[in-house]
């Protein structure tokens, strides 16, 4: 009976989880509970937007805790299992390229084609010019650029943190980790002073909408990236990661590379080149 039991293979067959069904309730009560709240239909939604939040949050934990015991205490994680994993993550960053591509699609749609002859309403609202008249666009060279410097060198200190671990340096793999978080951190808050200065707004025009929505969404990956680097550094100071298998932080590091790759898109596509001969000095 016992060897009816028995791992005759090396792939990963899970166990029975909450967390699928948790993950989606709690996902839709946040999106029930945000839309709620954003057009105030009724007294109480930011509660309902809070418990949503909070349900995410404890998903992500429990889940990733389940994940964690699995490959340190369990040894379900074999190389077979970790290919999986690997293809998995390709096509999540595939999708997520997909997303930006989405983003850069409408604003090049308007900024390519700001009188075109089929889009009467177009040429009105821009103008016939990109970006359109009125618009004071952001300086590139100055906070855009600072704030490539510091994603370009969270890219450097990441990969110092990878080598590090790869020749099983203890202390090269926090100081590396550290770094990065802080320049995450950094890159963070000089875009949210950036948009708190920005000349103009979301709503209104589409100028204003496809900026804040590419470089938006880019700030909401590099808050996600600097929380997954988080979880890799209580990760790497518990001892989890080893040089022949560290998934987890394998993958933290292609997540901040792509993010690095999107912003240098966005850098020269929407604020030097879309910055035109308006940018504010």
């Amino acid at each position: 009976m016992a060897e009816a039991h028995t791992k005759k293979h090396d792939y990963h067959l899970v166990d029975p989880s909450p967390w699928p069904a948790v993950g989606a309730t709690s996902a839709f009560v946040l999106a029930v509970g945000l839309i709620a709240w954003m057009h105030k239909m009724f007294p109480g939604a930011v509660l309902v937007l809070i418990a949503g939040g909070l349900g995410v949050a404890y998903t992500m934990i429990g889940w990733w805790r389940d994940v964690i015991r699995e490959a340190e205490h369990e040894g379900y994680h074999t190389r077979v299992v970790q290919i999986s994993h690997r293809y998995g993550m390709i096509l999540f960053i595939a999708s997520e390229v997909m997303f930006f591509v989405a983003w850069f699609w409408a604003y090049f749609s308007t900024a390519l084609f700001p009188d075109d002859m089929h889009q009467v309403m177009r040429t009105e609202l821009l103008g016939g010019a990109w970006p359109p008249k009125g618009i004071e666009t952001f300086d590139p060279w100055h906070l855009p650029l600072l704030n490539t410097l510091i994603l370009l060198t969270s890219g450097t200190t990441v990969t110092w943190a990878h080598h590090a671990l790869l020749h099983d340096d203890r202390e090269g793999v926090k100081w590396g980790l550290i770094c990065t978080i802080v320049l995450g951190l950094l890159f963070t808050a000089v875009q949210a002073y950036e948009y708190g200065h920005a000349a103009f707004n979301y709503s209104g025009h589409i100028y204003g909408a496809t900026f804040f929505m590419a470089t938006g969404f880019h700030g909401a990956h590099v808050i996600i990236g600097t929380i997954f680097l988080i979880v890799c550094l209580f990760r790497a100071l518990a001892g989890h990661f080893k040089p022949d298998q560290h998934l987890g932080f394998e993958f933290a590091a292609w997540y901040w590379h792509f993010v690095d790759v999107v912003w240098l898109f966005l850098f020269a596509c929407i604020y030097v080149w879309g910055a035109g001969t308006t940018a504010a000095h």
